[in-house]
């Protein structure tokens, strides 16, 4: 399998890996030696907690080093008038009489609730190239689904703000 990810992506992951290697985890290394010290294993909560946030700094690390290794990097393809990578949409839903700003992005990148949208998400997969005026239909499931115009896009590049999504 392969995460498709802009250069601007692996960037961000470089850059964690190397603060969760050079930085975090000597500190955390010293915290779990630190606490170890205070006696009894069994009882001592502080060295569990520093057991327990080193050993998640290194499924990070993992995670990480597994996704730049897998990386097929990916560009915006779409024409000037199409809703691409990193494009911002408004979008109008009729039935609430509603618009949302939506940017679409990759998914070690995406946020919901701040309006960052997957582009692999069903959302995303449906907004993907289409034109101003367009409208389409989001099934979320098999009883619900809503219809959505685009009403507009504005070209924009991947200016590295949106932050790599946490776990």
């Amino acid at each position: 399998m392969h995460n498709e990810l802009t250069k601007q992506d692996i960037q961000k992951m470089r850059e964690e890996l190397d603060y969760r290697r050079n930085e975090l985890m000597p500190e955390q290394l010293e915290e779990v030696k630190r606490t170890r010290a205070f006696g009894d294993l069994s009882e001592n909560f502080e060295y569990k907690a520093a057991k327990q946030a080193l050993n998640r700094n290194k499924g990070r690390i993992r995670y990480l080093d597994n996704m730049i290794k897998t990386a097929r990097v990916i560009d915006d393809r779409s024409a000037a008038d199409e809703v691409g990578l990193f494009d911002k949409v408004e979008i109008y839903m009729p039935e609430e009489d509603e618009s949302e700003t939506i940017q679409v992005v990759t998914t070690v990148r995406c946020d919901p609730r701040k309006g960052l949208i997957s582009k692999e998400s069903p959302f995303g997969k449906q907004i993907l190239g289409k034109k101003v005026g367009d409208s389409f239909v989001v099934e979320v499931n098999e009883n619900y689904s809503y219809t959505a115009v685009i009403r507009s896009i504005t070209k924009t590049e991947d200016d590295g703000s949106a932050p790599l999504m946490q776990y």
